[in-house]
């Protein structure tokens, strides 16, 4: 159901003055809409949303909708209200575009409220003062670059390294294990990226508690600028609601930033820098101000980042940045080496990472292994000139403990069991740390590399070379029966002829 189908809509009825692309003016004799107002035209297939006021008779919109059919002269109806969000529990489980309208061809909606998509950040009274680490059950995530609950994340990855997969099992964990609702916010997407994604998490059966929200690349500007504000309408009810942790993941932030500074464009505003809106600070800080964590609950939020020419100056990137408390970077080189999840342990960064927050111990042990594999990935274009031979003893010793640490911080995941025939795993940080400190301390020297992949918490290494010792001798007893039993044979044979 649309949300402005029930309204009542009589009472304040303006015309439309100019039509110029998404952009509307339109004159009202009796009472001037407020900012953000929603109006409807072309019996209500047409939404506008009110961004300025012009005189005292005119107001200016963006569209929301396509504008076809719209012309000078029509009417338009004042719904009373802004753009709406649905939320509740009815939500769960199903695919929604910009208006609340259901994609996922199901059950008509039931069982939810409607909300404006416009609401203030929580307090600072009411936001936790305490920074608490995010688990993920992911290796590399909580040793190198731990998320913060309740703080916003980057995920910096092109296409086919991973990243898709990285959100999957993410979701996973955070249903399976948190007990917490995931939310995924597609701002920009591809209709093809949005189908498989649903039909990715259906498959992997995390769809019960997740709800996605799409606003695709073909919508007009204000349509996607408004997604955001959607999703975390609907994240904000369960966390204030219901009182459950939320993982909200946005893909991509940039697009965004590039939707605003559409509308801005459309609406005459001078641009700033590079042609960005001059209000791009203020619109990116109302939406990612309200991801925070507070006395009731905590959204965690993970953002696809794309830097425009590979350029972290650029006016988009800075002003990211400036919110994010983690960057986890995704390595192709990473990929093509087979070690998922892909993420580069030196290109990534938290700011969690302090001994205040982590630990004395969890932080000296990850500066050990980053200072490991800097030196290894020193020492990579010497052994391609003249191999591993030449080095010393001790660079030979460091690359050991580097390419196992690589190979233990690969991890098979729950949602690519179906592909891999690999059982997932979720390790504690106790483990993986326990399990990096050991190989540091040359504990597992006289193992090959290959027994440190895909692996999930350190003692596995042992507990396979057991197995297969156990499964050796075995096989040599039995080899040694059937040969006994063929001798005995032969012998019986010898005296009855």
């Amino acid at each position: 159901m649309n949300p402005v189908d029930n309204k009542v809509s009589h009472l304040n009825i303006g015309t439309v003055v100019s039509v110029r692309g998404s952009v509307v003016d339109i004159r009202f004799d009796v009472h001037l809409p407020p900012i953000y107002s929603l109006l409807q035209a072309g019996n209500g297939k047409i939404l506008i949303e009110v961004l300025s006021q012009l005189n005292r008779r005119r107001v200016r919109g963006i569209a929301l909708t396509a504008t076809e059919g719209l012309g000078r002269g029509m009417r338009v109806e004042d719904t009373g209200g802004s753009l709406k969000a649905p939320v509740g529990k009815g939500c769960l489980s199903r695919m929604f575009d910009v208006f609340g309208n259901v994609l996922d061809r199901q059950a008509p909606l039931t069982d939810v409220e409607w909300r404006s998509v416009h609401r203030s950040p929580p307090p600072l009274i009411r936001r936790s003062t305490t920074s608490e680490v995010f688990r993920t059950g992911i290796k590399i995530i909580d040793v190198l670059a731990p998320l913060e609950r309740g703080g916003k994340a980057g995920l910096f990855g092109g296409a086919g390294v991973g990243k898709t997969v990285l959100l999957t099992e993410m979701i996973h964990n955070m249903i399976g294990h948190h007990e917490g609702v995931s939310l995924f916010c597609g701002i920009g997407e591809r209709c093809r990226e949005g189908e498989e994604l649903y039909r990715e998490m259906k498959d992997a059966g995390v769809l019960k508690n997740m709800v996605m929200i799409f606003g695709q690349m073909n919508e007009p500007p204000g349509s996607r600028f408004r997604v955001g504000h959607v999703a975390l309408t609907m994240a904000e009810y369960f966390r204030d609601d219901l009182h459950r942790d939320v993982l909200l993941l946005i893909d991509n932030i940039f697009r965004f930033i590039q939707a605003g500074s559409e509308v801005s464009g459309l609406m005459g505003q001078m641009p700033s820098r590079l042609g960005y809106q001059p209000t791009m600070g203020t619109e990116l800080s109302q939406l990612e101000e309200r991801i925070a964590n507070t006395d009731a609950g905590a959204i965690t939020s993970i953002q696809a980042v794309y830097v425009p020419a590979d350029d972290f100056t650029d006016p988009a990137a800075v002003h990211t940045f400036s919110h994010l408390s983690a960057s986890l970077v995704l390595s192709r080189k990473q990929a093509s080496e087979g070690l998922y999840p892909a993420i580069d342990p030196l290109q990534s960064s938290s700011k969690m990472a302090t001994p205040g927050i982590v630990g004395e111990y969890h932080y000296a042990l990850s500066q050990e292994i980053r200072r490991t594999l800097a030196q290894y990935a020193q020492l990579k274009d010497i052994i391609a000139m003249l191999g591993l031979e030449q080095l010393s003893q001790e660079d030979r010793k460091i690359v050991a403990r580097a390419r196992r640490l690589e190979r233990f911080l690969t991890q098979s995941f729950f949602t690519t069991e179906q592909f891999t025939g690999q059982k997932g795993r979720l390790v504690t940080v106790e483990d993986a740390l326990d399990g990096c400190e050991r190989i540091l301390a040359d504990e597992f020297n006289d193992y090959p590399e290959s027994a440190f992949y895909m692996i999930g918490t350190i003692d596995e290494v042992t507990r396979d070379r057991k197995s297969q010792a156990q499964s050796s001798v075995k096989g040599l007893q039995k080899r040694a029966n059937k040969t006994h039993t063929e001798g005995e044979n032969v012998t019986a044979q010898t005296y009855a002829s």
